[in-house]
């Protein structure tokens, strides 16, 4: 494309002001409008000084032949009217997560997107940190071996969500990553959620996943509101290394250690098996700070100007979605494990994943 991509953002909420910022910042992108039915929040958002103009009016902006694409900061509720709308008037669509409030919603712009070849893209924003990205690197071209399982804890003192528990608000943002960083041809099976909510909000404030994926390992997620303590972490073990990612360390982030334990092989007459334990060292990487929300942009104006699938399209929004609604059934049912739907992995053609959901 000779031209910037016009680009719209839909919410100048919390989260709508980053996507401002991000967008006006990337090469290839010129924000064009900053649409919120509050004109003066949005106002205060772009300052005094700023070109880009302010709607209240979503159908004004999608209007616009000048506003190519459109990035969505809206309660998750609002995701399927503003991004069908967005679709409809032939705009591509960034949303942040979750992709819709339901599996279904979530298939219908899917399926939208690709009737009408328009990119449909998730804000996975942690999917594009240098560390993740990274990580991905390491699990997919086997340098930490086959993985044997993977942990992550999420927990902080944060906000209480009005319309939502601490599942569906925290774990999207883990269960993307397992989606970014595992071969195409592993996914979630199954899952299995306990919950709890000791202050009477309403809904689960603590929640813990367990996931068993299709070649047999289990990963597990924690996630809570109510801690007095932030971790950020994530421990993804394989056959040859380990990989340890704490998010708040500055200074190391990530650690890949050469330490584990290996079944020798040898006497099959023997009644326990022997374990070796390795103690190798530990390296780490040296990885530049980026801000994850100005990859998220990039890859949006890059997959529109190439005509590709982004890493984190519409299909990996639609997985997330899948294992948060197992997840909530389970729940429900006492934590018992529930079958997630069996949603096209990465790297499938559209008319594979269409074949796959129909």
């Amino acid at each position: 494309m000779d031209q910037p991509i016009g680009i719209a953002v839909v919410g100048a909420g919390y989260w709508g002001p980053n996507l401002v910022r991000n967008a006006q910042a990337t090469p290839g992108l010129k924000l064009r409008y900053l649409c919120d039915l509050d004109t003066e929040r949005a106002r205060r958002v772009l300052g005094d000084y700023s070109t880009v103009r302010v709607s209240g009016s979503l159908d004004d902006v999608l209007a616009d032949p000048a506003v190519d694409a459109v990035a969505i900061a809206t309660p998750a509720a609002t995701h399927l009217p503003v991004a069908l709308a967005a679709l409809r008037a032939g705009k591509h669509v960034l949303v942040e997560k979750p992709l819709a409030a339901s599996y279904e919603d979530g298939l219908e712009l899917v399926r939208e997107a690709e009737s009408r070849g328009l990119t449909l893209m998730l804000d996975h924003t942690f999917v594009y940190t240098p560390t993740v990205q990274h990580l991905r690197h390491l699990v997919r071209s086997g340098e930490i071996g086959s993985v044997q399982y993977l942990d992550s804890v999420r927990i902080n003192l944060g906000l209480v969500q009005p319309d939502v528990d601490v599942l569906w608000d925290l774990a999207p943002h883990d269960l993307s990553i397992f989606d970014a960083i595992l071969p195409d041809d592993v996914r979630v099976t199954r899952v299995s959620a306990h919950g709890s909510d000791p202050i009477g909000a309403g809904r689960a404030c603590v929640g813990h996943l367990t996931l068993e994926l299709s070649d047999g390992v289990l990963a597990h997620v924690h996630v809570n509101w109510l801690s007095p303590t932030k971790i950020r972490t994530m421990i993804v073990g394989g056959s040859r290394r380990t990989v340890v990612w704490d998010d708040l360390n500055m200074v190391q982030r990530l650690s890949v250690h050469d330490r584990g334990a290996d079944r020798v092989e040898g006497d099959e007459d023997r009644r326990q098996a022997i374990i070796s334990y390795r103690r190798g060292d530990t390296v780490a990487p040296a990885l530049p700070e980026k801000e994850a929300l100005r990859g998220v942009m990039q890859e949006f104006a890059a997959s529109i100007a190439e005509k590709r699938a982004p890493l984190t399209d519409g299909w990996s929004g639609l997985r997330v979605l899948a294992i948060l609604e197992a997840a909530s059934a389970s729940l429900a049912g006492g934590g018992e494990f529930v079958t997630v739907r069996d949603v096209p992995g990465r790297g499938a053609t559209g008319l594979a994943q269409e074949e796959a959901v129909a």
